[in-house]
C-alpha cells in the first residue's frame, strides 16, 4: 500500500511514517517509480509503534524491541535477549516512577481546588 493509504488507516502523519522508515522502524518496497509500498503488516507495525512512543520510549529502544515482539504465530521472537528484558523491565519501573508522580501532583491539586472551594464566598 502507498504511504498516503498507511497513513488513512493508521491515523498517523505521512512524515511520521517517513520519519519511522528513516530510523529503521517501518521498511517498505520501492515501486518501479520509485513510491513506497508497504506490507498490509504495516498497520499493525505502525500502531505499535505509537504506543511505544506513547509509553515514552524513544526511536532507538523501539528499534531493540520490535524485531523481539512476538511474532505473527504468537510465540516470542528468537533474537529477543535477557538484556532486552533487563532494558524493559527497567523502561516499565520509570514509567511507573512517572505514574507515580503524577498521581501525588494530582493529589495536591486535589487538595488545593477543594481548599478553593471553601473559600468562595456562599452565593446569595
Amino acid at each position: 500500500m502507498r504511504i498516503g493509504v498507511l497513513a488513512q488507516r493508521t491515523g498517523v502523519s505521512e512524515r511520521s511514517l517517513r520519519y519511522y522508515e528513516q530510523q529503521g522502524l517501518l521498511s517498505a518496497e520501492r515501486t518501479p517509480g520509485g513510491h513506497r509500498d508497504f506490507p498490509d503488516s504495516a498497520v499493525d507495525r505502525v500502531i505499535r509503534i505509537q504506543e511505544l512512543f506513547a509509553a515514552g520510549l524513544h526511536s532507538e529502544k523501539i528499534a531493540q524491541l520490535l524485531p523481539c515482539m512476538r511474532d505473527a504465530d504468537g510465540r516470542p521472537s528468537e533474537i529477543a535477549t535477557p538484556r532486552l528484558v533487563t532494558d524493559l523491565a527497567a523502561e516499565r519501573d520509570r514509567i511507573n516512577r512517572m505514574i507515580t508522580n503524577l498521581i501525588r501532583s494530582r493529589d495536591v491539586l486535589d487538595e488545593v481546588i477543594d481548599t478553593a472551594s471553601d473559600r468562595r464566598p456562599a452565593p446569595h
